[in-house]
């Protein structure tokens, strides 16, 4: 869908990045105290300090924004959306919460009314939170792409999503083959990627529940389509890491089995990557791939610690690994990427890593972005990028006014937002320089 807009401007408080905290420092960040944003035809066309006189004003509709922050559209890059309906079930690790809870529920989308329903409430969820962009994973029924799909391209959302591929070691109403899952995603392919705003993922679920066979399709179809993203899972759980080398004896560990199958490069992107060793991270890295965090996923499956060190600040002469930030649900007990970041923060602390709100925010927009590799479109509040921008208010509850009227920083603000803020801080989302419906 093209958008074509009369000019919007927002005057406020915001926040983006120039640059990369984890190796820039503070400098990364730029804050204005007082900015202004224009925004025309979908695209960012001034981001700086506020001026009355600014000439692109002219015309413009003025929104002004005190006690708030502006910051660049949340972006998720691990999410099921058909789990939604089975946050915050209780108990069990990674296997047995698959098959107690997530196999259940998938079954249902081969109705179409049930996922259009679901996929529509699921987008009104994130837009609720501030998220603007997110890796989904839909399920094994083609219905549930297209329902997801007529969704975001209905609000003109730039998304990524993907049917997910299964062949084994599931339920006989969520398996396909080889074959049919090559087809249904080669047509949902022909139909939906770069439409728009819209981008596909080759979806395998994880190396367990996919047949040799059925990866070597998948990554025929990746190399055949070579812009599109590749999506899975990879060392969340031990028990998980144990399956992995049962099944599939010859290869060296979790990531080779879709290494050998075509499944590693750029714009690949594996969820969780816990137990991941050094050769693991370093092939990440020299192919260009990228790992997401879903911090209050693996508290909540007692999955583990991701290792921020690793891959966002290697030690000398070690590459790092693009890195987004996730929520994960249904394991993830959150659609607000403020809570994640707040989690992300108690995660490090657990690790031995201290997790700044300068680098959680990161993590959050342009790292994301970056993870995407679309860093010149979304994930920034810049002249050319995607106006795609979400007002946080820095008074949304009593605690929070209360709170902030002690913060003596832009940085301590930040803290504050992602350690106690959440939906209800979400004042308003453009998309694209128009204003959202979070109804």
């Amino acid at each position: 869908m093209a958008s074509s807009f009369l000019r919007t401007a927002l005057r406020g408080a915001f926040i983006t990045f120039r640059g990369n905290p984890f190796t820039d420092g503070q400098d990364a960040l730029q804050y204005e105290s007082d900015g202004l944003i224009i925004c025309r035809d979908g695209l960012i066309e001034f981001a700086g300090p506020w001026d009355a006189r600014h000439p692109l004003l002219a015309g413009a509709t003025l929104r002004h924004y005190p006690d708030a922050l502006m910051v660049p559209g949340f972006i998720d890059t691990h999410v099921h959306y058909p789990q939604m309906q089975m946050i915050g079930a209780y108990g069990a690790q990674l296997i047995d919460w698959l098959n107690t809870y997530t196999f259940v529920a998938e079954q249902q989308y081969s109705d179409l009314t049930y996922a259009r329903t679901v996929a529509d409430t699921f987008i009104c969820e994130l837009l609720r939170s501030g998220t603007t962009t997110a890796a989904v994973y839909c399920t094994v029924h083609p219905a549930s792409v297209q329902t997801f799909f007529e969704a975001a391209e209905k609000r003109d959302l730039r998304m990524i999503a993907g049917k997910v591929l299964m062949d084994r070691n599931a339920p006989d109403a969520l398996l396909d083959t080889a074959q049919s899952g090559y087809d249904d995603s080669l047509a949902l392919i022909n139909a939906w990627h770069g439409r728009g705003r819209l981008h596909y993922a080759i979806t395998p679920r994880f190396a367990p529940t996919s047949s040799p066979a059925q990866l070597e399709a998948a990554g025929a179809l990746w190399k055949g389509n070579p812009t599109t993203y590749m999506q899975t899972h990879l060392s969340e759980n031990h028990d998980e890491i144990a399956w992995v080398k049962s099944l599939f004896p010859g290869r060296k560990g979790y990531l080779d089995v879709y290494d050998h199958y075509g499944l590693v490069g750029p714009r690949a992107l594996y969820g969780h990557a816990i137990h991941v060793d050094a050769s693991e991270w370093q092939r990440l890295a020299e192919a260009d791939a990228s790992v997401t965090h879903c911090p209050t996923s693996n508290l909540f499956l007692g999955s583990g610690l991701f290792d921020f060190a690793r891959t966002c600040e290697p030690e000398a002469g070690l590459l790092p690994v693009r890195t987004g930030l996730a929520t994960d649900v249904g394991a993830g007990t959150s659609l607000s990427m403020l809570r994640s970041m707040g989690e992300a923060y108690k995660v490090g602390q657990l690790g031995g890593y201290s997790l700044s709100a300068i680098k959680a925010f990161y993590l959050a927009t342009r790292g994301a972005a970056n993870a995407l590799h679309l860093e010149h479109r979304i994930g920034s509040i810049a002249a050319g990028h995607d106006a795609d921008i979400v007002v946080l208010d820095r008074h949304s509850t009593p605690l929070l006014k209360f709170r902030d009227s002690y913060c003596n920083s832009i940085e301590e603000v930040m803290f504050v937002l992602m350690t106690l803020a959440d939906d209800r801080a979400v004042n308003a989302v453009y998309i694209n320089g128009a204003p959202a419906s979070l109804a």
